[in-house]
């Protein structure tokens, strides 16, 4: 397959980007010790809702609303209200099963384009069963569909196999959750009074340098069913927008009280015509050391050394650019000629 590889090191401060049930950082085992962790799920939405403001293709929601929008959507095909309402609900019924106890909701979260839906709407309302019109729609205005994928429950048939894939991001060194405790000051509150704070509570954070992949198939990508429908200009604009996305977006959680904003330290971007995704964590399996010179320049001279090994015995890894040696446009054009 034709593929398109970002190897990220990225370092951030004091910050729960993402959290567990019991609101502690996520951490998991390899190479025998902790590390933080940030999960794929967590970076794939930050990613994709950076897209967003960067290219209007990126117009797919995922939701369990889903009668609101249909009915709406044949009404403005000029369906009467009732009837408009009976239609979206059989329309529902071919993407999730109703929530009995929420009838304007379905029990499973589907990823739909507003193009998509309008187009089923049509086709309905011009009467054509609702099976056969989901089926004939399309979804060039999503290309986060066509990325991130799409499971539907109901009809495997309207599956989207994602075009990306998204490590979990894992510190390249031995990481330990710390605590913050937290005091807060009542402002009506008078020394007299009560000299205590008015609220008081700890919340855990780490800090750490992480190593995390990204892969584009860009075969699959180019398919009909995904965004093969559109010029190849298009789909180069598109990527060039997910890429910069995937590259800068940073994870929501704590934003205000931890905020740990940063770019990235470095990123090798690997073009292949032909072979299989490979990530390159395997030169963090024995964890860095900071030897005085910190995680992310000793991470890099590993990620080089691992990566020189790989080809000594494996051969080339394809086309590669550092980010650091041409800057972001000359990067992305690199990888995208």
């Amino acid at each position: 397959m034709k593929l398109i590889e970002l190897h990220i090191l990225q370092s951030f401060p004091v910050s729960c980007l993402n959290r567990d049930d019991v609101g502690s950082p996520k951490s998991a085992q390899f190479g025998g010790v902790r590390r933080a962790r940030i999960s794929s799920q967590c970076l794939k939405r930050a990613s994709r809702l950076q897209a967003s403001e960067e290219h209007p293709n990126f117009q797919g929601i995922r939701t369990r609303h889903l009668l609101e929008p249909f009915t709406q959507a044949l009404e403005a095909e000029g369906m009467e209200s009732g009837e408009a309402k009976k239609n979206a609900e059989e329309i529902c019924k071919l993407f999730s099963k109703p929530d009995t106890k929420h009838p304007e909701q379905v029990t499973t979260a589907v990823y739909l384009s507003p193009a998509e839906a309008g187009q089923i709407a049509a086709e309905v309302a011009s009467g054509t069963e609702a099976k056969k019109a989901i089926k004939n729609a399309t979804r060039n205005d999503a290309a986060d569909i066509a990325l991130f994928g799409r499971m539907v429950a109901n009809d495997p048939g309207l599956n989207v196999e994602a075009a990306s894939m998204f490590s979990h991001a894992l510190s390249t060194h031995t990481t330990d959750n710390e605590i913050d405790f937290f005091s807060a000051v009542d402002d009506m509150k008078v020394d007299a009074e009560d000299a205590g704070a008015g609220m008081i509570g700890t919340l855990e954070f780490n800090s750490a340098t992480y190593y995390r992949y990204v892969g584009i198939n860009l075969d699959l990508l180019a398919k009909e069913d995904h965004l093969g429908g559109l010029p190849e200009e298009d789909r180069k604009a598109i990527l060039r927008a997910f890429i910069k996305a995937a590259l800068t977006s940073v994870p929501g959680a704590r934003k205000n009280s931890m905020n740990a904003a940063t770019l990235p330290h470095e990123v090798l971007g690997i073009r292949k015509d032909q072979g299989q995704p490979l990530q390159l964590v395997n030169a963090f399996e024995s964890p860095i050391r900071a030897s005085g010179k910190g995680y992310a320049e000793n991470s890099l001279e590993k990620l080089k050394e691992h990566l020189a090994n790989i080809e000594k015995i494996w051969g080339k890894q394809g086309e590669q650019c550092y980010l650091s040696e041409s800057g972001i446009d000359a990067f992305l054009d690199n990888l995208l000629q």
